[in-house]
């Protein structure tokens, strides 16, 4: 292999393309996995059953923000659509868990795969709106979704393709994996299903796609003039995002075990863009914070005695202030408010500390000042003081002989 100075270079070491990663990442990276230990093992330990429901919820919708996160912060395709992609993945994952007796992993693999490919089919005519005409088709599409389902209703172990009966008295709970039929044991499934959607996504964004996604968002243009297929790479953006949604689709059918069409209403499309825009839609960060905002908050206002009227006036303003004052959401505003609030205390502190008397800056300025204290004298004070003295010699010659015996 000859480089450009037209040198032979050695072959390139296997290892010369792995770089070693610095301390920020590692910092990181052992955050993240001192808080995952902390949530699956101590976390529905220290907290009631109220709480883990919820918070079980917070992972299904974590992953619900993280494939809306991916379609309107990575590619910047304005989707009100994502809950009745949810609705399918819930309807196909308790389809199959009534029908069949399939494990439970794989159940969630084949519900991510029919909502991605109904997601793909649905959204295949729009990819060529953007913004506002495409949040409204979106929109509709879930609204058309949602009287579907009315119609057809969920599956309650019933015969037939719809898997309902209505003359079901007793009608049996959607089955949970077996390793996880308690509450605790199911969010730490939960917890993990999550952790490998988040992780399915990351390695999109850094490879190829992510590039191509980044492209498109900045400039759909620019990027067909660079060479990039826009089009596979939209249907792309949105099979992941449907596949993603599908999956927390089917861990949301085993969480709460009855599932109704009531529960997939439209406009909740909306409230969960507004806590997508508010958590981060750039950042991963950014879907956790959105779940937690959708699920945590109501729960916890609801404990205390506060209506949740206030949670759409809360969501309201916390939209209009975020938009304003933080556009990348509170996952990415939050470290860097907290890093200037950090130097701020580090510089008070520093500036109440006392400082020593031998280093005060008056006593260095007046010794840089008089040089004779410092032992310099100049030439012309030399030179007087050697004409003075040759002045006095013969005085006091004269003198010490008129006192001399």
């Amino acid at each position: 292999m000859v480089n450009v100075a037209g040198r032979t270079a050695g072959p390139r070491q296997p290892g010369s393309l792995l770089r070693r990663p610095g301390r920020p990442t590692v910092i990181r990276v052992a955050v993240v996995v001192v808080l995952l230990l902390f949530t699956v093992v101590a976390l529905p330990q220290l907290i009631g059953l109220y709480y883990v429901d919820y918070l079980t919820q917070v992972a299904v919708y974590a992953m619900v923000a993280l494939g809306l996160g991916v379609l309107v912060g990575r590619v910047g395709l304005m989707s009100l659509g994502q809950v009745a992609v949810l609705s399918v993945g819930a309807w196909s994952a308790a389809r199959l868990l009534f029908g069949t007796s399939q494990p439970f992993p794989l159940v969630l693999v084949e519900a991510g795969l029919i909502t991605m490919v109904l997601g793909t089919v649905l959204l295949l005519p729009a990819l060529r709106m953007r913004g506002l005409y495409l949040a409204l088709i979106t929109l509709m599409l879930a609204s058309a979704v949602y009287i579907v389902l009315l119609t057809l209703n969920f599956p309650n172990g019933g015969a037939g393709f719809s898997g309902y009966n209505g003359n079901q008295i007793h009608i049996p709970p959607i089955r949970r994996p077996s390793i996880a039929n308690s509450d605790p044991a199911y969010f730490r499934y939960a917890v993990l299903v999550a952790v490998v959607m988040f992780a399915l996504v990351a390695i999109h964004i850094r490879t190829r796609p992510g590039r191509a996604w980044a492209a498109i968002r900045q400039s759909e243009p620019a990027a067909l003039a660079a060479g990039i297929n826009t089009t596979l790479y939209k249907l792309w953006a949105v099979a992941l995002a449907s596949f993603v949604t599908g999956v927390a689709g089917g861990v949301l059918a085993g969480a709460v075990h009855y599932l109704y069409s009531d529960d997939f209403p439209a406009y909740t499309s909306i409230t969960l863009l507004a806590v997508v825009l508010m958590g981060g839609a750039y950042s991963l960060w950014g879907a956790i914070v959105a779940a937690l905002l959708m699920q945590l908050l109501p729960a916890l206002l609801n404990n205390w005695g506060v209506s949740n009227d206030w949670l759409t006036i809360l969501f309201g303003i916390g939209v209009v202030f975020t938009l304003t004052t933080a556009p990348r959401g509170i996952a990415d505003q939050f470290p860097k408010d907290m890093a200037r609030l950090g130097g701020l205390l580090l510089r008070q502190v520093r500036r109440r500390r006392p400082v020593p008397a031998s280093a005060s800056p008056s006593a260095s300025a007046s010794a840089s000042a008089s040089p004779s204290a410092s032992g310099s004298v100049s030439p012309s004070a030399s030179a007087s003081s050697a004409s003075s003295a040759a002045r006095a010699a013969p005085t006091a010659a004269s003198a010490g002989e008129g006192e001399a015996p």
